[in-house]
């Protein structure tokens, strides 16, 4: 490196020049480097003084070299400080061969009446890195949302095939009993069913698609302003949302499948222990934040012969639903007990309760409890559960106080000949 005593003089000037954070090289009129600091060694790969005396067209890719003459001798017949490259991707070229982006902005001195250029660097490696992540993210946002458009079409589709099933069914009820009061009943029940169908469903649906369509608007806004970790939260907000929509039509398609008859029992010899510790590491992830499932075995039985497909909805709703209703750090117990016959499942709660009032109502299609109208929710969870359990032979109670939570008891048989 020249020794920079003839060119700065001024003590406080050469340690600020040092100590500075970003890459600084002078260059003379004839392209040769004069001056470069720690930093400007560091970018480019060279040593302590190695830069010294190089021609500045050596820190540029081969394929630009010849342009830069150019450049640099119009700066040097029109000498002002400005950024270099405005709309264009800069590349520098290290020491080893590898070639990186940079920013540079330029100035000029005069010393002993002899034009100094300074080039101001900036290594722009991790900018631009974040800057392809998340272009790519984005990418990835566009894949998911067009992916998500045709399983809302798929799932919308399902829907309106089972509204005209509904409204098939109204039709031949009030066919097959216009001449009687359980007719006029029937119709009225059917009427009811399917308007709380279409409510619950526009409803459910909205909130979410919503959603969605908010927090991709949002993600165009934070991508050019560079705003990593808020992209990062509408990007769970669609997430959440989608499994939301799932859950969804899952429950409506479950619904459908129960109401023609085609769900199937197919019985399998299940070890007990692991049946529900799988159903417990598969929920967890969608327990609130602090909340804990605590699972007692008492059973000395080591298998159950039943429908591992059925027991995994039945207590993974039951699971959701205990979650759900119940606030961030509270416990939920799940104990399995025996009497020879049957297997029997304690789910206990501390959640919101249900009102006294709302009991006798509480598996019936549609219905939600009067304290729970503000959580997302069909209402259809529990009468699915209800109907799960009695295809496997078995029964399900509860027993609930408003605002200290809530106990269900599922009996199911141990071995498919006791149903």
């Amino acid at each position: 490196m020249v020794d920079l005593v003839p060119i700065i003089t001024n003590d406080a000037f050469r340690e600020i020049f040092q100590s500075m954070s970003e890459g600084i090289i002078m260059v003379n009129r004839e392209g040769l480097i004069v001056a470069a600091n720690p930093v400007a060694e560091h970018e480019f790969g060279y040593n302590k003084h190695e830069l010294s005396g190089m021609s500045l067209e050596l820190l540029l890719p081969s394929r630009y070299r010849g342009g830069h003459i150019h450049f640099r001798q119009g700066f040097n017949a029109r000498p002002e400080p400005r950024k270099m490259g405005l709309g264009r991707d800069l590349r520098a070229l290290k020491k080893d061969g590898t070639e990186f982006p940079v920013e540079i902005s330029l100035s000029y001195t005069s010393v002993n009446g002899k034009l100094l250029v300074m080039a101001f660097i900036s290594d722009i490696s991790a900018r631009k890195k974040s800057e392809e992540d998340l272009k790519r993210s984005e990418e990835q946002l566009i894949i998911y949302a067009a992916e998500l458009e045709k399983k809302v079409q798929s799932r919308t589709e399902d829907l309106n095939v089972t509204i005209q099933k509904l409204e098939k069914e109204i039709t031949e009820r009030k066919r097959a009993e216009a001449e009687s009061v359980k007719a006029l009943e029937s119709e009225r029940e059917l009427n009811d069913l399917k308007t709380k169908f279409v409510a619950i469903a526009s409803h459910e649906f909205r909130t979410p698609l919503s959603t969605i369509l908010s927090s991709v608007s949002l993600v165009e806004q934070y991508k050019q302003l560079g705003e990593l970790d808020k992209i990062d939260k509408h990007t769970s907000r669609v997430k959440s949302s989608v499994k939301h929509l799932t859950a969804i039509l899952n429950d409506f398609l479950s619904l459908g499948k129960l109401d023609e008859g085609k769900v199937d029992v197919v019985n399998e010899i299940n070890d007990i222990k692991i049946l529900f510790r799988n159903i417990i590491e598969e929920i967890t992830p969608n327990l609130k934040s602090g909340q804990n499932i605590r699972l007692q075995i008492k059973t000395k039985k080591a298998q159950i012969t039943s429908d591992p497909r059925i027991v995994r909805n039945v207590f993974f709703n039951l699971l959701s639903n205990a979650s759900k209703y119940s606030g961030p750090d509270q416990m939920i117990f799940l104990t399995i007990g025996d009497d020879d016959k049957f297997l029997k499942i304690t789910l206990q709660d501390e959640g919101i309760g249900i009102p006294d009032e709302d009991h006798k109502h509480l598996f019936e299609r549609f219905f939600r409890a009067g304290n729970a109208t503000t959580i997302q929710g069909t209402g259809l969870g529990l009468n699915i559960v209800k109907r799960y359990v009695e295809l496997l032979g078995g029964s399900i109670s509860f027993e609930s106080k408003f605002e200290v939570g809530t106990t269900f008891l599922v009996s199911i048989p141990l071995n498919e000949s006791n149903k």
